[in-house]
């Protein structure tokens, strides 16, 4: 029996009930054995015609009530069809009065009330009687049966709104501030537990520790350790946060309420910050506990400085009363706050301080080591085939968060069945990797020869460069067949990095303006094929020089707000503008120079790379070994790369950016999302 049941809730079946017993009362109280009814006046005129009628009396001048004498009785029960073939229908029904003689008969509509007088009192020398009959229940129905019929309908809409009758009651109107958080607990969880995240090593000792203080919390406080009131898991989108939280709600042993910060969220004023104020009573109520608020900037923002211009003032009223009920706890009131976001530098600073959310965990992208344990994780499933090894696909997905890892298994296996096979191989993989990175293949895409040829010298341009240079991620596999939005690509193995000096970034920079380079030297001409090249050129360079501090003119300056608030006005003059486009300018032609120049010096090498790549349509790293020979300064194993798409030979505005390399990066780690182009992050 549910909760709702023993409580003796209401129920519709109420209505339905009382409904039928009115029907049986107003059915007991007009069906009575008392009257018998009959419809035509002729029955009654031959009735008083054969002397059977005892008395008649007209009731409210529109109907006539009758009683039979015993020559009436007969007659209704001797009557012969023959005799009165109109009304012997409605004198079988007298038959039924046999045992009363006294029952009243009633003629329910007698007309024009004169014409009918004189047809009983001239015609037939029959007098009538007059009198008024007062239906008392039919008049207290007709008053107030309206009303209780709109008083019902209120009370089953009133109770359906506030969370009766089968409705929900989070979302209802009067239930409209309570919090809609969905509660785990009495043995119920997710499933999930810190067994099925593989890597996020750091993240999941802080999250176990805060599970073990709820488990165990003497073992703390007998040292006089207070349990942390809450913590921020910050990172990527992809990279396992809410499977974190997921987690905990599988191995807490407490309950544990998820919600998202949307869910705060309602047109009408006050909803939000009641929904705060209901969440954290329910959680003291049941505490120990835990509160999950996943993407938390969607109420957690930077309240503005002005609150007529860019602020709502709801999701400020929701914040505060918020930051309110976190910093409202006991000291070990026993209820902890679990957040998630990737937008940890929206949010105010307000929340971010200690004694709110004392800790913040970051949950950054997985290497090498953890990508092989999500790798284990998502292929336990799957049918597999010998030649899959871990290994190889770690080394393959570098900037792979855990979705995506989930993803490509997927595919794979997509891949698997499309072919008609019965478990997924290594080159299944390779495609996923292919598919996911650059797109679908589209071989019947027309494309005349000299686009294609332009395109095979583009790539080769690319290739070449990429080969030659010492910090210039190597090549893996180059193709001229289009490929999602792009009409060709190079898949490179860049090297995983956390920061990356100026050395690192300019053989980048000269690697992307390959493939121009090599349409100038070989064709004398440019297309928009390097549209996607020169947007990625152009945002690192404006990093390096106004962001990095990697450009000597400019100095050791940043002009990144890393807060976002600076919106509309720049923080440096109109000249400092003007040095910081020069020097811009500057630093992107002295590459495309660069690689002009080294492209020239082994012209007759790239032709035949290009020459190559038109016959087959796709080279690979063995291609140009054979022409260029073996990369001096590679060492003896390679370091683990994913397959990065570097360049785009599409004419329209809307081409794929590379899908490898790495971003620079601060000493501190903030990257400005708006400047460089992190091409690996934006792909995933």
């Amino acid at each position: 029996m549910s909760d709702k049941n023993k409580k003796g809730g209401f129920s519709v079946y109420w209505i339905y009930a009382l409904a039928g017993v009115a029907f049986i009362a107003i059915q007991l109280f007009y069906g009575s054995d008392s009257k018998i009814t009959i419809d035509r006046k002729q029955t009654l005129f031959d009735l008083v015609d054969s002397s059977g009628v005892a008395k008649i009396t007209i009731i409210n001048n529109n109907r006539a009530d009758f009683l039979l004498n015993a020559r009436g009785v007969e007659l209704s029960k001797s009557q012969q069809k023959g005799e009165f073939p109109k009304i012997w229908n409605e004198l079988k029904k007298l038959n039924s009065i046999e045992k009363q003689k006294k029952k009243v008969i009633v003629l329910e509509n007698i007309g024009d009330l004169g014409n009918f007088e004189n047809s009983l009192e001239k015609e037939r020398n029959f007098p009538c009687d007059r009198d008024t009959d007062t239906d008392y229940l039919g008049t207290i129905l007709a008053y107030l049966l309206p009303f209780g019929i709109i008083f019902l309908i209120w009370f089953f809409v009133m109770r359906r709104m506030a969370g009766g009758g089968g409705g929900g009651g989070g979302g209802q109107i009067f239930n409209i501030g309570k919090s809609k958080a969905q509660l785990y607990e009495k043995g119920k969880s997710t499933n999930v537990t810190f067994k099925d995240v593989a890597g996020l090593e750091g993240a999941k000792e802080e999250i176990v520790e805060i599970v073990e203080f709820l488990k165990n919390p003497k073992k703390y406080t007998d040292i006089g350790a207070k349990i942390p009131k809450g913590a921020l898991l910050v990172g990527p989108p992809g990279t396992g946060k809410t499977l974190l939280a997921k987690a905990v709600a599988g191995e807490a042993k407490v309950p544990f309420f998820s919600l998202s910060g949307s869910d705060f969220v309602e047109m009408f004023v006050g909803v939000g910050a009641s929904r705060v104020r209901d969440l954290f009573r329910q959680a003291k109520e049941k505490s120990p506990s835990i509160i999950f608020i996943d993407e938390i900037d969607a109420i957690g923002r930077a309240r503005g400085k002005n609150n007529g211009f860019n602020s709502n003032d709801e999701r400020e009223n929701t914040l505060n009363q918020l930051l309110t009920e976190m910093d409202g706890f006991g000291t070990n009131s026993g209820v902890i706050i679990l957040a998630a976001t990737n937008r940890a530098d929206v949010l105010d600073s307000a929340l971010l301080r200690a004694g709110r959310f004392d800790r913040q965990i970051y949950v950054d992208m997985p290497d090498l080591n953890e990508r092989k344990e999500i790798f284990k994780v998502h292929l336990k499933p799957l049918k597999l085939e010998n030649d899959v090894d871990v290994e190889f696909l770690s080394k393959q997905t570098p900037g792979f968060s855990g979705a995506d890892i989930a993803n490509l298994c997927n595919e794979a296996a997509l891949i698997a069945a499309r072919k008609d096979k019965k478990k997924a191989g290594k080159q299944d993989f390779l495609d996923a990797v292919d598919r996911i990175v650059g797109g679908l293949e589209k071989k019947n895409k027309i494309i005349t020869q000299e686009e294609k040829k332009t395109i095979a010298f583009h790539e080769a341009g690319h290739a070449t460069i990429s080969w030659l240079l010492q910090f210039a991620s190597p090549l893996v596999k180059v193709t001229i067949v289009p490929r999602g939005q792009s009409l060709g690509a190079a898949w490179y193995l860049p090297e995983e990095r956390s920061i990356i000096n100026t050395e690192q970034l300019l053989d980048q920079m000269c690697s992307a303006l390959g493939g121009r380079a090599a349409e100038e030297l070989i064709f004398g001409k440019i297309s928009t094929g390097a549209l996607s090249d020169l947007e990625k050129v152009t945002k690192q360079a404006y990093a390096m020089v106004s962001i990095y501090g990697l450009n000597k003119r400019i100095g050791n300056i940043s002009y990144y707000d890393s807060q976002g608030r600076d919106m509309f006005t720049k923080p440096y003059s109109d000249d400092t503008a003007k040095i910081i486009d020069e020097e811009v300018s500057s630093l992107i032609e002295t590459q495309y120079q660069r690689a002009s120049r080294l492209l020239t010096e082994n012209r007759d090498k790239l032709i035949e790379l290009a020459e190559k790549l038109l016959t087959d349509e796709v080279i690979f790293k063995e291609n140009l070994e054979s022409i260029f020979g073996k990369r001096i300064w590679d060492p003896v194993e390679a370091p683990a790369a994913k397959a990065e798409q570097d360049i785009d030979s599409n004419p329209s505005a809307n081409v794929i950016e590379a899908a490898g390399g790495e971003t620079p990066t601060s000493s501190n780690n903030q990257e400005p999302d708006s400047q460089v182009t992190n091409s690996t992050e934006e792909e995933q």
